[in-house]
């Protein structure tokens, strides 16, 4: 099960919204051995593509080092499918290297780059098999609240 704070699940719809067209793609990140997605990283779509994401090899690399240097590590991987529905496709299975990675995908084929609902989902991707989990979204923390009251 993927448990994500509302503010990172807002913050990568928003992504995928913002570079529809295109597909989006980033990281959350977090400490490792945790399984606590805490840092959005929003990401390059270096193939600028409709139909596919690429991480620019350079920000990757710099991005490995930031994580590795502040002790953690991708505990989501996420890209977005403009006209297909929220499932890996079989590239993006063969892409899938971090076992103990969430992979999410965001649908924005109904409503695009529009306000309306996206289809948010989660997987697993461990050696080509592909396992769908739940979604729980956490609201946000209360001393939020009560210092943007």
């Amino acid at each position: 099960m993927l448990t994500i704070a509302q503010e990172t699940y807002d913050a990568i719809v928003a992504h995928a919204k913002r570079d529809h067209p295109d597909e989006a793609c980033g990281v959350v990140a977090g400490p490792e051995g945790s399984d606590r997605p805490e840092r959005f990283i929003p990401m390059v779509n270096a193939a600028g593509s409709p139909t596919f994401y690429e991480f620019d090899s350079t920000e990757l690399l710099g991005l490995y080092k930031d994580m590795d240097a502040r002790d953690e590590e991708p505990v989501v991987i996420y890209h977005s499918h403009t006209a297909t529905e929220a499932y890996p496709s079989r590239t993006d299975i063969g892409l899938a290297s971090e076992p103990n990675a969430h992979y999410v995908l965001v649908s924005t084929r109904t409503h695009g780059n529009s306000d309306g609902a996206v289809e948010f989902r989660s997987y697993r991707i461990i050696d080509g098999v592909v396992t769908e989990e739940d979604v729980i979204v956490t609201p946000p923390a209360e001393h939020q609240k009560a210092s943007t009251a």
